[in-house]
């Protein structure tokens, strides 16, 4: 039988390698670095990118940082925050609401790191789940805010607007 091969450099822990379910406080990967677009980075390199504990916060703190997040144009801490908020949901009525949140920053994310068929997937995923919702759904204008997605995803994909770091588009106010 072959030795398996580490996918991974010697500075990630062993115990970290392959671990499934809910993290723990003694399951928990260590943080990867990252660069300012959410990207992972090699280990041991410097992380450009601070994130909060949303694990820690309750959910009505994440969905504000969420917000603030996205508002601030920093769209990977919003999707890291939503996507937090979805699994805090799980079984409520909300899940949806979140995970259409969660994808919404994610479209930001992959728009401004050149990815077109990313962004325009997972804003026309956020939109369809947040027009379900009604206006003013936990301080959100849903049906604005998946008018707005649906927009900059038909823009991309007529090349009206150009992935990259360099995008010119509206920024999303949530």
């Amino acid at each position: 039988m072959r030795a398996r091969t580490r996918r991974y450099d010697d500075r990630m822990p062993e115990d970290a390698v392959g671990k499934t379910g809910r993290p723990t406080e003694t399951r928990n990967k260590p943080v990867r670095p990252r660069d300012r677009l959410g990207r992972p980075q090699a280990w041991g390199a410097e992380n450009a990118l601070e994130l909060e504990d949303f694990d820690a916060m309750p959910i009505e703190q994440v969905h504000r940082l969420g917000r603030e997040h996205l508002n601030a144009g920093r769209y990977f801490p919003a999707h890291e925050a939503w996507e937090t908020a979805w699994k805090k949901a799980r079984n409520t009525d909300d899940a949806e609401f979140f995970k259409g949140l969660s994808q919404l920053g994610a479209g930001y994310v992959h728009l401004l790191r050149g990815n077109a068929h990313g962004t325009i997937r997972l804003l026309r995923r956020a939109s369809g789940r947040l027009a379900g919702y009604p206006d003013g759904h936990r301080e959100v204008e849903t049906s604005r805010v998946a008018r707005q997605a649906d927009v900059l995803a038909k823009a991309v994909e007529e090349g009206e607007v150009r992935p990259g770091e360099d995008a010119v588009f509206e920024p999303p106010r949530v």
